[in-house]
């Protein structure tokens, strides 16, 4: 049987299954088994034999899982994740939020904006969007809807403020598309800086105008505080400062590799959270229990991603994709308008590391032929991607803050005011693509 046959039939098996909702690990890895598995079998072009096509299939899945579980930028995944666990159970993270929160109180929409700040300096620790919106939203929300604000501008703030764990590192999407196109994290990481922060300040912008044209959605608080409250609450956050200048400040300077970053910043975590004794053994056993439970999944996802790419390695299906777009003789821009348009469709329904893992095989052949730069087109699929975190039908974030606000506020209204903050995130994806310097400025002046 043709390899090629094989794999322009089993791709869009995969794509039904993933539609039908079936975890996109599974669906990844039964296609890349059993499309091998035939393969091999009928290789010679005669009747199927199971036995040739056994220890081929076997080889292949064992020798790729070994190859990827005993890489050693792999072991920053649960670091990371660990440190964003210990950081929370410590009250790392939520002390930025309380921090931001006295400093803007007297603005209108002031409260919201800590908020997405809060979001910002999680994100920034733990690399998780989903975790992000989910303990910030525990957070947050109740506080905002105690001052008078409203259920629809509390509730889609969180949910555009967690995708900022996205693109602000540390990331567990950069490090996976770092591991999978060969690419440097450390530079993936200091490429998602200024991005993240325009992001940030473009969801604060659309907070401020949206309390400026209603006020009663955003009151100003009545609360007042001293210099010395500020001043106090500002100390009380710089273990999450010291975190964040740690990971960055210590990959561009040279000190620390991506992986050694996490080391170090999760050792501080623990010792901080010890020390001020926040961090209790029940709580650090939590930790260590969500971290496994991540890792896992994060795990099984890379793992049916690598077989996947074996197999479309394999049967030459991405040799076919460039042949076909040759054949129609696509412009660049063409093709980089078709790869946005696959990310966000493909974004609305799908979770964003499956997204990625699924469709790097085809677009980075097609990117590296174009002579674009991997580390500016990484930003450009975790902006995409980060957008597709808060687009219908299916935007998992939002769904993460209907799960915490229960029946307070229906899907469709926080969608609807989500649709505020996409107008920004689409003005700073314009920006990336318009102006690459905007994502290799820090990474190409490395110290």
């Amino acid at each position: 049987m043709d390899a090629s046959l094989i794999g322009m039939i089993g791709f869009p098996i995969a794509l039904v299954l993933i539609a039908l909702r079936v975890p996109i690990g599974f669906a990844m890895a039964g296609l890349a088994i059993s499309c091998t598995f035939l393969y091999f079998g009928f290789k010679s072009g005669d009747e199927f034999t199971f036995a040739r096509a056994l220890y081929p299939t076997l080889a292949l899945i064992s020798s790729n899982v070994f190859e990827f579980l005993h890489s050693y930028p792999l072991s920053m995944v649960p670091l990371f994740i660990a440190l964003g666990h210990i950081a929370y159970h410590s009250e790392i993270t939520t002390e930025i939020y309380y921090a931001v929160r006295v400093w803007l109180s007297r603005l209108p929409g002031g409260l919201a904006m800590a908020s997405v700040i809060g979001c910002g300096g999680f994100s920034a620790i733990t690399g998780s969007s989903l975790a992000c919106a989910s303990a910030m939203g525990r957070i947050c929300i109740p506080e905002m809807l105690r001052f008078g604000y409203g259920k629809t501008l509390a509730t889609s703030t969180i949910a555009v403020g967690g995708t900022l764990g996205s693109l602000i590192p540390p990331s567990v999407l950069f490090i996976m598309y770092g591991l999978f196109t060969e690419t440097s994290v450390s530079k993936l990481f200091l490429a998602g800086v200024v991005p993240g922060i325009l992001s940030l300040l473009g969801f604060m912008l659309v907070i401020y105008i949206w309390c400026w044209f209603k006020p009663e959605e955003g009151p100003v608080s009545e609360e007042t505080y001293s210099l010395r409250d500020r001043l106090r609450a500002t100390a009380k956050a710089w273990p999450a400062l010291m975190l964040f200048l740690t990971i960055i400040g210590g990959i561009y300077s040279g000190i620390f590799t991506a992986t050694e970053a996490a080391a170090v910043c999760m050792v501080f975590a623990i010792i901080y959270g010890v020390v001020s004794s926040k961090l209790t053994w029940q709580k650090f056993i939590v930790a260590m229990k969500d971290t496994a439970i991540q890792s896992a999944s994060i795990f099984f996802i890379a793992v049916s991603a690598k077989m996947f790419v074996a197999f479309v390695s394999l049967t030459g299906l991405t040799r076919e994709v460039l042949s076909l777009i040759e054949y129609f003789q696509m412009a660049d821009w063409g093709i980089l308008l078709l790869i946005v348009a696959l990310y966000l469709v493909m974004g609305m329904f799908l979770d964003p590391l499956g997204i990625m893992l699924l469709t790097l095989p085809f677009v980075v052949p097609l990117v590296e032929g174009m002579g674009l730069d991997l580390i500016w087109f990484g930003v450009v699929v975790i902006k995409l991607l980060e957008i597709g975190l808060i687009t219908p039908p299916v935007g998992l974030n939002v769904f993460v803050i209907s799960g915490v606000v229960g029946k307070l506020l229906p899907v469709h209204s926080i969608f609807r005011g989500v649709v505020n903050f996409l107008v920004v995130d689409l003005l700073v994806f314009g920006l990336i693509v318009i102006f690459p310097i905007l994502s290799l400025f820090l990474p190409n002046s490395k110290w």
